[in-house]
């Protein structure tokens, strides 16, 4: 039996950690309870188990020799969304704002990890995630400067890539508007989602590593802007709908169970009549969004069992979470010392 059989929870279920956050689009959990959360203002907070909280700013790591001019041009327009563990504890992070994969020590000291691939811009980086064989993922939703432009059903210019001892490469592309990915178990797939396509891919991968197999998985259409996914133990893959706000899992077999919704039908379907018709707008986007955790964009495993589940939002202040029935999936960085 599924743990997740008849599951669900909603916003009185909800407990909150956190305050003040800005855009804490993404959520690391560690063993002994804290919360690492990226911020708007440059940097990531950590929530430490007893509630206490400090936002680490990034700053050019000095190493470098660089003067307060770089550092400056550096740190200009940094957005922390993606974020994982390195093996060394150091922090990656997915600069929306800057179009690099960057590295943070714990102390903020950063540096460019990547910034082009085949000698061409990375793009609009969106997520990175490290696999137990120290190999780092990242996902690219937009090749397109004003990424808005992507918002649409006609836009495929996304793409998966590999950093390892061989460098970086594109290992598939063609993903409408790729945001958050998650390895199974054996990590044999790579679960992709496809923001705009409002569906998860899945890619099976080699020791190449190669993508060998690419088939959708689950439903060809969600319902909603899918942002981030996870895994429990049991294999049931979570998943976000953003602006709509409705969290969701799929079950090994790729039924779909909804397990919060705070959306707005009416505003849904006028959100949802836009975007086929190809008439998004940045104003309509902020017109809608729930009211536990507004643009629900990450689903995290954490505490030390694994089993409150905390999301994050791009439009709250503070991370509600609630009580899991089945534990999380451990990330590689549990398995890290």
């Amino acid at each position: 039996m599924n743990p997740i059989d008849g599951f669900s929870v909603s916003a009185a279920d909800m407990r909150y950690v956190g305050e003040g956050l800005q855009r804490p689009e993404c959520i690391l959990a560690e063993p002994d309870g804290s919360l690492w959360s990226a911020d708007a203002r440059g940097g990531v907070v950590h929530i430490r188990p007893d509630g206490s909280q400090e936002l680490i700013a990034q700053s050019l790591d000095t190493r470098f020799g660089a003067t307060g001019d770089e550092a400056e041009r550096f740190t200009g327009g940094t957005l922390p969304n993606g974020l994982a563990f390195d093996a060394d504890g150091s922090i990656l992070i997915s600069n929306f704002g800057t179009d690099r994969l960057e590295r943070m020590t714990r102390d903020g000291r950063t540096e460019v990890v990547l910034d082009q691939i085949d000698g061409q811009p990375v793009g609009k980086v969106n997520f990175v995630l490290r696999d137990t064989r120290g190999r780092i993922w990242i996902t690219v939703s937009t090749r397109i400067t004003n990424w808005m432009q992507a918002i649409s059903p006609n836009i495929a210019d996304g793409y998966v890539a590999v950093l390892d001892e061989r460098g970086a490469r594109i290992v598939a592309d063609g993903f409408a508007f790729t945001n958050e990915i998650r390895f199974d178990a054996d990590e044999t797939w790579l679960y992709v989602v496809e923001t705009t396509a409002r569906r998860i891919t899945r890619l099976r991968i080699d020791d190449g590593p190669t993508v060998t197999t690419r088939e959708v998985f689950g439903p060809s259409d969600t319902g909603g802007f899918i942002d981030g996914i996870a895994f429990d133990a049991h294999g049931n893959l979570w998943g976000t709908h953003v602006m709509t706000d409705r969290l969701f899992a799929l079950t090994p077999e790729g039924e779909m169970r909804v397990i919060l919704d705070d959306s707005d039908p009416a505003r849904s379907a006028e959100l949802d009549a836009a975007f086929r018709a190809d008439a998004i707008t940045p104003e309509l986007l902020l017109a809608h969004g729930g009211q536990i955790a507004p643009w629900f964009a990450s689903v995290t495993f954490g505490g030390t069992d694994l089993r409150n589940v905390y999301i994050g939002s791009l439009r709250g202040t503070r991370i509600p979470y609630f009580r899991s029935p089945v534990p999380g999936l451990p990330m590689a960085h549990w398995g890290d010392g």
